[in-house]
């Protein structure tokens, strides 16, 4: 049975953690909780000599995470450590407290030798995906693309402004066409969601990963690549590239359409539009009636 802390009375915020450490059988001395947000609490567990970190999933969409690290480490993908999980929770090993890794920081963004690391892992990710997918095609994965629909095309002119643009009427109505070629596009799993803060670097700098697996899923494989290249500098993104090799040119043809249309999508559901979406907004006035052109032709 778990040691039971020295709380504060009436600390309901720490039941829920207590529940689940309870039901994976852990010892642990103190809790403190790191961050709530969106349904997620993060909270690191001090135990006896060392640390761990665990992920209660309030909501239910997030506990894909639990099941996403189990799919990694059947395919070996390098994660970190999978100590135990619930059906809500999963305790993991805590960066903090070895001295094998550190947490990604914001120059790693600038520097070429962590990106040839990252690449590798992506890499990794990818090729051990496709025959995953390709296997496991009845197995139900988060897919972004899942997000492409009438329905949300809407909702961006409203919320935009820009239903009078030509854009919308040359896509919707070829709509069908864009969603046969984005079907086309061979799937893979996908990590969907990185930045410096979901890195993992080793100490001696000779492997990389990312942390937090929620938005893992399955899509095509340029989508990681231009996900990851945005964020990288220059330098970074040419370090990048060089290691991560050919990929499809189909999928980036695919990718400078739907990237534009998800990121405007995830950006409507803000009560205000975020500047993180300036860009797509931008580019929905500019040159992507051009993009969507260049899409409709490889069906040509």
């Amino acid at each position: 049975m778990a040691v039971q802390p020295h709380l504060k009375a009436g600390d309901m915020n720490m039941d829920p953690i207590r529940s689940e450490l309870t039901k994976m059988n852990i010892d642990y001395k103190s809790i403190r909780i790191l961050q709530e947000k969106d349904g997620i609490v993060v909270a690191r567990i001090h135990c006896a000599n060392k640390s761990f970190v665990m992920k209660l999933f309030q909501r239910r969409e997030f506990r894909r995470e639990i099941g996403n690290y189990k799919i990694l480490s059947s395919l070996n993908i390098p994660t970190l450590n999978f100590i135990s999980s619930t059906d809500k929770a999963l305790l993991i090993e805590d960066v903090c407290s070895n001295n094998t890794y550190r947490l990604g920081i914001e120059k790693d963004l600038d520097d070429a030798e962590i990106a040839t690391l990252i690449a590798k892992w992506y890499k990794l990710l990818h090729h051990r995906g496709y025959e995953y997918i390709e296997e496991n095609s009845c197995v139900p994965l988060y897919d972004e693309n899942d997000l492409l629909t009438f329905e949300n095309i809407e909702k961006i002119k409203l919320e935009t402004n820009s239903s009078e643009l030509p854009v919308w009427k040359l896509i919707e109505s070829n709509f069908d066409i864009i969603e046969k070629l984005l079907n086309k596009a061979k799937r893979t799993l996908t990590y969907n969601d990185f930045y410096y803060t979901n890195l993992i670097v080793a100490q001696n700098r000779t492997s990389a990963m990312m942390l937090d697996y929620n938005l893992l899923g399955k899509g095509y494989a340029y989508a990681d690549i231009r996900n990851v290249c945005f964020s990288l500098s220059e330098v970074a993104k040419k370090a990048f590239l060089e290691e991560y090799g050919k990929f499809d040119i189909s999928e980036m043809i695919i990718d400078n359409v739907v990237s534009i249309l998800t990121t405007l999508h995830f950006a409507c559901q803000k009560t205000l539009f975020p500047s993180w979406a300036n860009y797509a907004l931008k580019e929905l006035h500019t040159g992507f009636i051009d993009k969507v052109n260049r899409l409709l032709y490889l069906e040509k």
